[in-house]
């Protein structure tokens, strides 16, 4: 009887296209696994392409071996196909012209003639006979990737890799590692197992990203033996190791360093460190010239350097714009834009423009502590390890209700 692992490769040699995909979240451990096993498909001569919903905080992947080949859409998952009996009449030439919204085919026979009925249709195949998704728990959480071809996802074999334990096992073949801290750590293990020649530089750097982002650099409280034991290894192998540690945490951008100093003035704390949160306006955006993508580092460097928070809290302001209405027919471009600016009026033309003020908050918690149930009040979206609420209140007003929450839910929880 076949191992799992002997299955995973059985069902990749029989594929003829394989599809790899991720959390539309896009961790660094979800893109650079999956740029790992894009390379090492590749070089079993396999036919594979990687797709995952846009994300614009993954562009600081970029570095990564391949990150180019990631599509964010499925183009032409299926094939619309006419075809044409010539058992009666021969083809000599074939045109097609596009009039309006209607594709004509023009086709001239060589001898005898064409009538409707020699004419049918149908569609093919999917364009991929197997899925392979890498640290993502559930289908819903691959996003537009998902959402837009459902029925894709429930013809064709799932092979689904991952480490979290709120995994749905949603695939045909569910690989899923509790005692793995990183689904790159999974993938190594996999891919040694079948052939270790198949880790050259490349693939060993993408495994040691994955792992390096999973830990903040080896810095969190969840660390392992193996774990360090592949690292070690990866780096013997040729793992770009300095590269990595430089692209993901050592090459801040000076904008992003002044909203960092803006959240550690106004950090607090409580619970014994356990829980820590700050608060953003949007003066401090607009003076350091970042936006709440950045936050994403920003909440990496908190999770580095305070290594007993259980519970990381961001909290800021967002103008939500409620109404605009203008007339600016008779106005320059330029002059229609400072107005729209000021709020002023100019040549008795007013630009009416309503705001509203929201409060929006990103949790960040580790181990066993699902940040979702902490925020369940609010409807809150993302995963167990990060969700995101919206509050329609004043910061000030925002951040004593949130943190009030998030203590009474933790004090709930089994010590």
């Amino acid at each position: 009887m076949l191992t799992q692992e002997q299955q995973i490769f059985e069902q990749i040699n029989k594929a003829e296209s394989i599809l790899i995909t991720f959390n539309k979240t896009w961790n660094g451990d979800a893109v650079a696994s999956a740029l790992a096993l894009f390379l090492v498909l590749k070089k079993i001569d396999k036919k594979v392409e990687i797709a995952a919903e846009k994300f614009d905080q993954g562009r600081v992947y970029s570095f990564l071996p391949s990150y180019e080949k990631i599509n964010n859409q499925l183009d032409n998952l299926r094939k619309f196909i006419i075809s044409l009996d010539i058992t009666n009449a021969k083809v000599k030439q074939i045109k097609y012209k596009v009039e309006e919204n209607a594709l004509d085919f023009i086709i001239s026979p060589k001898e005898g003639f064409f009538t409707h009925n020699d004419i049918s249709s149908r569609t093919s195949g999917f364009k991929y006979d197997l899925i392979i998704t890498l640290d993502t728990p559930d289908l819903e959480s691959l996003g537009v990737i998902y959402d837009n071809d459902t029925e894709f996802f429930y013809q064709e074999p799932i092979i689904n890799i991952d480490h979290h334990s709120d995994n749905e096992s949603y695939g045909q073949i569910n690989h899923v590692e509790l005692t793995s801290i990183a689904t790159a750590e999974i993938l190594f293990n996999l891919i040694s197992e079948y052939s270790r020649d198949l880790i050259d530089e490349d693939v060993a750097t993408c495994l040691l990203a994955g792992i390096i982002s999973k830990t903040k650099s080896f810095k969190t409280q969840n660390l392992t033996p193996h774990v360090l034991s592949v690292s070690a290894q990866l780096i013997s192998m040729g793992a770009r190791r300095e590269e990595i540690v430089k692209r993901l945490y050592r090459s801040r951008p000076i904008n992003v360093l002044k909203l960092w100093g803006r959240v550690l003035a106004r950090l607090s704390s409580d619970l014994d460190n356990k829980l820590v949160w700050s608060v953003l306006t949007n003066v401090d955006f607009k003076k350091t010239e970042t936006d709440e993508e950045d936050l994403d580092e920003v909440v990496d460097e908190l999770i580095i350097n305070i290594p007993e928070a259980n519970i990381i809290v961001m909290m800021y302001e967002k103008n939500k714009i409620l109404n605009t209405s203008t007339d600016q027919s008779d106005f320059p471009k330029q002059e229609a834009e400072q107005i729209e600016q000021t709020n002023s009026i100019s040549k008795n033309k007013q630009i009416i423009k309503e705001e509203e003020i929201i409060t929006k908050a990103v949790i960040y918690s580790i181990k066993n502590i699902n940040s979702l149930h902490l925020a369940k009040k609010w409807n809150p979206i993302g995963t167990k390890n990060l969700a995101k609420i919206t509050i329609k209140k004043e910061i000030a007003e925002a951040e004593k209700e949130i943190i009030d929450e998030i203590k009474d839910n933790l004090s709930k929880l089994p010590v």
